[in-house]
């Protein structure tokens, strides 16, 4: 059906347009018919207009009126008028006017939606995601893609700014499992061979410094069949960036120029910087995370000290076997009682700690189920290192280090929330995390991984212990952490042949397999490669937070659910038995 071209949008008229002809199109937010005038607020991505239906005014367009429901999209023609006085809508920016209809015309009708197309839906995620083209239609999700957008454009702008280079990489690459799982892509002409999509362009990055393009960034899709959250998605965009000739100063100097940006441009916040810096053992210490959030202080305490003569078994045997005695101060949460206590102990052994031992403390005394185990001085010692006060409330783990410094990590956050010490007026926590482990230990499989991955560089002074230890060995590696989450992370890479070749006997990757996996890489090398960094950000998770939301399913357009699955167009799927003959494929 032919329809005017639109004069204005439904979010652009004010009271200067008083008077003029104008044309919108929209669809049909809400009608309210109050017997004898139809009033339709009409919408689209811009705002809401009212448009009013009188037979006084246009008795036509009145009796077609009658047809509209929510959600039929049309067309309309008409005068611009100051709303009567008293009907004013200040919650609308177009709510001093509406527009008193001429011409209506119904381009489309549409069925009652599944659910009301409105901000604060009760409807469920998995309703949502079914329809989630009617979803996309709420103001809100739109406002999240906008802001998406506009997080691209000031990104692309600042990188182009600074000398960088947008280089588009192959999604169709060689499969390197040594990390997340690959998706695989059968090859049709090479039989029974396969791609795999990315997991980030990691190696592409590198292989463009040894070009000589000197500082790269792409705003990439990248994809990892592995366990979901709700942070997580099988598909997912970051920001990569990589830079010849850098070190770690100039990597921080780069991002934190990016993120004052985002900061000033999205929230109207001047962020200070340079950011703060912790280490990862730091971290760990005093947060029990090495994404810690410092919205808030409760910091943990180590103990170790206090009890090197202690014959309390338990902290006896930490010490002599060079565990952690973590703790953490409760202030005020001395009167919670023994059912509390068992919520918050069972809680701790859910996330494998053998139990959770608590004080009370009281005047000068501590009230424990251990106190008897301990001496006086012990338990004075434990008061004055916490600056503990009557009425508080102790907490302490024992145990191999980083597992019972994150396990008490998470009742750090867990306690956070009890004490309602979050606040949505806290200033944002913007830090670095550094100095991380090269390496990372697997009981299961006995064996060294790379922590971040295997082009990691370790710091000079560490390179002697690569062969005979290991775990000692720290990497030029760095996070970057925005309220608890990681939102960054990247490493000065190795950039010789020789390291490179012995980063991966250290994690037991032989010469065949190395040359197999990764022999272009090494090869490269060969040719001058120049010392060379970078770093990623994950994008989805970066618009999360700045969107003030707590799933990056509501700033993805067409996110899969929690199990990996699209419930909007039923993917993954059958697929024909053509197909998988072609493809050289037996389904079991």
């Amino acid at each position: 059906m032919k329809f005017k071209k639109r004069t204005h949008t439904c979010g652009q008229l004010r009271e200067e347009n008083i008077g003029q002809l104008v044309v919108l199109n929209g669809w049909v937010a809400i009608r309210r018919d109050l017997g004898g005038v139809i009033f339709i607020e009409m919408r689209d991505r811009h705002g809401i207009t009212q448009v009013v239906f009188e037979p006084s005014y246009n008795n036509e367009s009145y009796e077609k009126a009658k047809k509209l429901r929510n959600e039929f999209v049309i067309s309309i023609e008409g005068k611009v008028r100051k709303r009567p006085e008293g009907t004013e809508n200040p919650a609308l920016p177009t709510g001093q006017i509406d527009v008193m209809v001429d011409k209506l015309i119904i381009l489309n009708y549409a069925e009652t939606p599944p659910f009301a197309l409105e901000n604060n839906v009760e409807a469920s995620e998995d309703l949502r995601l079914k329809y989630r083209y009617l979803d996309l239609r709420r103001s809100e999700m739109q406002k999240n893609l906008l802001l998406r957008h506009k997080m691209y454009l000031l990104t692309r702008k600042y990188f182009d700014e600074n000398g960088f280079v947008e280089v588009e990489t192959p999604v169709l690459m060689k499969s390197t499992p040594e990390g997340a799982r690959d998706f695989l892509v059968p090859s049709r002409i090479h039989k029974g061979k396969f791609y795999a999509l990315p997991q980030s362009p990691q190696t592409y990055k590198q292989l463009l410094m040894i070009a000589g393009l000197d500082r790269y960034f792409q705003i990439v899709k990248c994809f990892r069949d592995e366990d979901l959250r709700a942070d997580r998605q099988p598909e997912f965009t970051q920001i990569d960036v990589e830079m010849s000739f850098a070190d770690v100063e100039d990597i921080f100097e780069i991002v934190e120029g990016l993120m004052k940006i985002f900061f000033k441009e999205i929230l109207n916040v001047d962020l200070n910087t340079p950011l703060p810096r912790l280490s990862f053992e730091e971290a760990m210490e005093k947060y029990g995370s090495d994404k810690p959030d410092l919205r808030f202080g409760l910091e943990m305490t180590t103990l170790n000290d206090l009890f090197a003569n202690s014959q309390f078994r338990v902290f006896k045997d930490a010490v002599s076997n060079n565990e952690i005695i973590t703790s953490l101060l409760a202030k005020g949460c001395g009167d919670y009682t023994r059912n509390q206590l068992d919520v918050l102990t069972d809680f701790a052994k859910k996330l494998g700690a053998g139990g959770l031992i608590w004080m009370r403390v009281k005047e000068n005394e501590l009230d424990a189920p251990i106190a008897k185990f301990l001496t006086d001085e012990e338990k004075k010692n434990i008061i004055a290192k916490m600056k503990a006060e009557a009425g508080d409330l102790i907490f302490i783990l024992s145990g191999k280090q980083l597992k019972t410094l994150s396990i008490m990590g998470s009742l750090r956050l867990e306690m956070a929330k009890r004490m309602n010490l979050f606040s949505a007026d806290a200033p944002p926590s913007l830090l670095w995390v550094t100095d991380f482990p090269l390496f990372e230990w697997d009981e299961e499989t006995k064996r060294f991984y790379a922590m971040h991955h295997p082009f990691t560089s370790p710091r000079i002074e560490d390179i002697l212990f690569m062969e005979s230890n290991p775990a000692k060995v720290k990497a030029r590696a760095y996070d970057l952490v925005l309220n608890g989450n990681e939102i960054a992370g990247g490493s000065i890479r190795i950039h010789d042949s020789d390291l490179q070749a012995k980063m991966f006997r250290a994690l037991g990757i032989s010469d065949e397999e190395a040359k197999e996996k990764f022999g272009f890489l090494i090869g490269a090398f060969k040719y001058g490669a120049p010392p060379h960094g970078g770093i990623a950000f994950g994008f989805d998770r970066l618009a999360m937070l700045f969107a003030g939301k707590t799933s990056i399913r509501d700033v993805i357009a067409f996110p899969k659910t929690s199990s990996g699955l699209s419930l909007m167009d039923n993917s993954p799927s059958l697929v024909d038995e053509a197909q998988l003959t072609e493809l050289h494929i037996r389904i079991k």
